[in-house]
């Protein structure tokens, strides 16, 4: 295991919540998440962007080792202080890197602090695995989730089915939401070693009591076969593009 994941210094918190280390700044597009079977919206995604709407490869690209945390931690403030700036009643998925969490108990305090400020219902917040960060640790990652649950988070994980295997942190602590890969989504209505493999996904968390999202949904086609599985939560330009510091109303097809 790395072991900036098991040494904790105090000092790192308070670092965090100023953004120390951090010579660029972001803000962020948000992104529904729909509920078709009520027609709402059950959550927005923070998806970070430039300080003029630039996209996320323009900030991502200046995180590294170095500023990884303070980055991963602010990220968490800014979130919040929009999300409660614009008055946003659904939930808040905010993404997190595992390798930036020190320990789970400590390194929320960041955010919990901004969300008494900011007024904003920590039970609203979702926090979101990003894909593109290979673990150093399975049973760190498990722990992170595990702890957050503890505390009234709800988990998800991102992108599942690309890149390398999460089923190790399925059965070590399965979150609350998985996030179909959009690489799965793609075609998925006429592809049917897609179809099997999306059926095999839904009855496994099915039996882990948890809820998919489908994401990356851009075709009615698409929306039918997967709302055909059962799936009712979606995400993907069929229904909303992302919109900088601002809350898109979605779509919702017939």
């Amino acid at each position: 295991m790395n072991q900036s994941a098991i040494l904790f210094d105090e000092s790192h918190c308070e670092q965090c919540a100023y953004g120390e280390g951090l010579d660029f700044s972001f803000s962020f597009a948000f992104q529904p998440i729909v509920d078709v079977t009520t027609r709402t919206v059950f959550a927005y995604e923070a998806l970070v962007r430039g300080r003029q709407g630039e996209g996320a490869l323009s900030v991502l690209q200046r995180v590294n080792e170095q500023n990884r945390y303070s980055f991963d931690q602010i990220c968490r403030v800014k979130a919040v202080k929009l999300a409660a700036k614009l008055g946003m009643e659904p939930k808040l998925s905010i993404n997190f890197m595992p390798n930036a969490v020190y320990q789970a108990e400590y390194c929320i305090r960041t955010t919990l602090a901004a969300a008494e400020t900011y007024n904003f219902d920590t039970s609203k917040i979702i926090f979101e695995v990003i894909e593109d960060e290979e673990l150093v640790s399975v049973e760190h990652l498990a722990s992170i989730i595990a702890a957050y649950k503890k505390m009234g988070f709800s988990t998800a994980i991102d992108d599942f089915g690309a890149g390398y295997s999460r089923y190790n942190i399925m059965m070590a602590s399965p979150p609350d939401l998985l996030k179909l890969d959009m690489a799965l989504v793609r075609n998925v209505d006429h592809e049917p070693n897609k179809q099997a493999v999306v059926a095999g996904i839904i009855t496994m968390m099915s039996m882990l009591g948890g809820r998919i999202i489908a994401e990356g949904v851009e075709t009615e086609n698409e929306y039918a076969w997967l709302r055909s599985q059962g799936i009712a939560l979606f995400q993907g330009y069929l229904f909303a593009r992302p919109a900088f510091e601002a809350l898109p109303e979605p779509y919702f097809p017939d």
